[in-house]
């Protein structure tokens, strides 16, 4: 026993005296370290992700010395903003449409006619999802438009390549929220109309 009690004694004290490394979240680039994607997305999830975000949106960015890609000279760096600032607003729009879809109704059955109000209060949740990404998609195209001005054709930020492809994706066509979210929209239109109509059969 006491050789337990001596144990658990040395392992507190060896605990309590090693420093713990610590710093403040104050830059885009570390909020940005916090986002992450989970395996099963609940709405909690999405919240905090898009918390994390949406403070990285509002920080300044850090040194070009720690960057998440290698800068070279000013035109790079200005680059990279413009990358950067369009990728969280494409974030922020997956998150919103993922926080969207827990509260869409895809089919309005009629055996849900008892519970008419609370799936109506849920659609209303979910346009409001829809049309905050919606925002977001409509910030995403002004950051891509400088991202892609012609200055920086020839520059590629290796390090990001992911942020260049989605500039690239969303000037021909394959990136395009805008389309998704408004099908949703009206697609969640029809839900409503559907559960508006119903009568109460109980």
């Amino acid at each position: 026993m006491k050789t337990f009690f001596k144990t658990a004694f040395l392992l507190i004290f060896i605990a309590v005296s090693i420093p713990i490394n610590s710093y403040f979240v104050t830059y885009k680039e570390q909020y940005y370290r916090l986002f992450h994607v989970h395996y099963i997305q609940y709405p909690d999830d999405s919240m905090e992700n898009i918390y994390w975000l949406e403070q990285a949106m509002k920080a300044d960015f850090c040194n070009p010395l720690y960057a998440l890609a290698l800068i070279e000279d000013e035109t790079q760096w200005e680059k990279y903003r413009y990358l950067f600032n369009m990728h969280i607003n494409i974030k922020l729009i997956e998150q919103y449409l993922y926080l969207g879809n827990k509260w869409n109704k895809r089919k309005a059955y009629f055996y849900n006619a008892p519970w008419k109000e609370q799936n109506l209060e849920s659609l209303k949740t979910a346009e409001t999802c829809y049309r905050t990404a919606l925002y977001y998609w409509d910030e995403a195209l002004k950051w891509h438009e400088k991202a892609n001005e012609r200055r920086f054709r020839w520059i590629n930020l290796q390090k990001v390549q992911f942020w260049e492809d989605e500039v690239f994706r969303i000037e021909n066509g394959t990136l395009d929220y805008g389309k998704t979210i408004r099908r949703e929209l009206a697609l969640l239109q029809k839900v409503r109309e559907k559960f508006q109509a119903m009568e109460n059969w109980y």
